[in-house]
This record gives structure tokens, C-alpha cells and sequence, in this order.
């Protein structure tokens, strides 16, 4: 099998490729039933490709979730902790030029933008998250690459007919 490198967000990741061809096989002109036995070997062979790359993208989501939730936390940290210590102590010392109450409002307003700035970096991050699009591309082929005569299309649009074969012949074989 070919091996296939994709390096994106630096994160090596390798996805085997499908042999269309056995180097080894003999030359003879195959019977039905070989083609048949070919032909359920590649496309379980295609499923489990898909799979992987299932894999590897949901993984990558999940670990940017994972990082996005970080954020989340020191929110949820630095609401808890500073607003308890730091709340007396800034609203004593605002205490000293303006009235009591509004020193410990002016305190917990500034606590909950800082809050709110956190929650936003975190919900930034979670936001960028995409799901598995190379495989959901590529699973939407396979009808196409299953479908009769799908090569004497591309083969005529290549050779710059310009119209597909379907056209040309409305059986489609």
C-alpha cells in the first residue's frame, strides 16, 4: 500500500493509500468471479481508508476542542478565586474615595468582563472547529466512481470533446 503524507497544524498524519492494481497478479484476462472477489476487496478496502480518515480528522477536532475548553476553565478559575480575595481587597481601597456599595459594585463589574473576555477566547477557539470535510468529500465520490461508464466521461471531457459520454450516449454504457 502507498502511504500518503498530509502535514497540517504541524501534526504529521499518515493515510494508506488503495492499490488499483496487484503487481503480482498474472496476465490473464480474469473470470467474473475474480473480478467480482477485486472488486469487494478494494471497496472494503476503500471503507476502511474512509474510516481512518474519519479517525484522524475527528481526533484533530477533539484535541482543538480540548484546548478550546482550556479556556473555559481559567474563566471559570478566575471567577471563582479572584472574585472572593481580590473583591474585598479592591473594594476597601475604592472605599477610601467613593461610597461602600458603589466601590463593591465598580470590583464585580470588572470581575465579570474579565470573566466574559475569557468565556470569549474560549468560544473563539471551540468556533474553529470543523468537521471531518475530506472524508464527507470523499465519501460523496464513491457513488460516482461506482457508477457505469463514470471513466468514459472523464476520459472524453480530457480528450477535449468537451461534453461527457453520457451525452453522447444517452445508455450510459
Amino acid at each position: 500500500m502507498n502511504c500518503v503524507s498530509d502535514r497540517r497544524n504541524g501534526v504529521p498524519s499518515t493515510v494508506t493509500s488503495i492499490p488499483l492494481v496487484d503487481p503480482h497478479a498474472p496476465k490473464v484476462d480474469p473470470s467474473i468471479g475474480d473480478l467480482v472477489k477485486d472488486a469487494t476487496a478494494q471497496v472494503s478496502t476503500l471503507v476502511r481508508a474512509e474510516v481512518e480518515l474519519a479517525k484522524a480528522e475527528i481526533t484533530r477536532d477533539v484535541k482543538k476542542g480540548l484546548t478550546g475548553s482550556v479556556f473555559f476553565i481559567l474563566a471559570l478559575v478566575v471567577l471563582f478565586y479572584s472574585t472572593f480575595f481580590f473583591f474585598f481587597f479592591a473594594a476597601e481601597l475604592l472605599d477610601t474615595w467613593i461610597w461602600r456599595w458603589a466601590a463593591f459594585l465598580i470590583v464585580f463589574g470588572v470581575m465579570v468582563v474579565v470573566t466574559a473576555v475569557l468565556a470569549l477566547l474560549g468560544y473563539l477557539k471551540v468556533r474553529r472547529i470543523r468537521g471531518p470535510r475530506k472524508t464527507i468529500e470523499s465519501v460523496k465520490e464513491i457513488p460516482e466512481a461506482l457508477t457505469p461508464g463514470h471513466d468514459r466521461k472523464g476520459a472524453a471531457i480530457a480528450a477535449g470533446d468537451g461534453k461527457p459520454a453520457s451525452t453522447a450516449d444517452p445508455s450510459g454504457w
